[in-house]
């Protein structure tokens, strides 16, 4: 596993959208829930929450897909449709990238994993936390400092 060098650039999968970080994630994820698993044609989601402030679209106009509920809005490339990063209603201090997005996503590997209750047979991560649920919201503060004291 690499390292994750800042700024870090990256896009859908026909190029149409492309994106940019310039923050370290606050903390990375799996998410193991039935909807990003249909989502994400996948066992499990990757995100990894950058802050808002280090993060933009540099290039094209993503839509909102997938779920259109009012606390969550998932982002797409309006052409092949790549699920590219979420963002929350009220946490608007973050984006929930989809590392894979980046052009070099070797550096990403889960801290903690969601939703194990609904998590697939089979299915594992290397997460050094792992929750039936989501975390409670006191748990986050104490999750994001332990994790950027691992990464540092």
């Amino acid at each position: 596993m690499s390292e994750l060098n800042l700024p870090a650039e990256g896009g859908c999968r026909c190029g149409r959208v492309r994106l940019k970080i310039t923050a370290p994630p606050l903390l990375t994820m799996a998410c193991h829930c039935r909807g990003c698993q249909q989502m994400s044609s996948s066992a499990y989601s990757l995100s990894a929450a950058i802050p808002a402030d280090g993060f933009e679209v540099t290039k094209g106009e993503p839509v909102i897909g997938g779920l259109h509920g009012a606390d969550a809005h998932h982002y797409f490339c309006p052409y092949c449709m790549s699920w590219m990063f979420t963002k929350s209603e009220g946490m608007d201090w973050f984006v929930n990238l989809r590392p894979t997005m980046l052009d070099d996503p070797s550096w990403f590997s889960p801290f903690i994993e969601t939703w194990t209750s609904e998590k697939l047979p089979g299915a594992t991560t290397p997460a050094v936390h792992s929750y039936a649920a989501l975390p409670a919201m006191e748990e986050y503060e104490v999750l994001v400092k332990e994790y950027m004291g691992q990464a540092s």
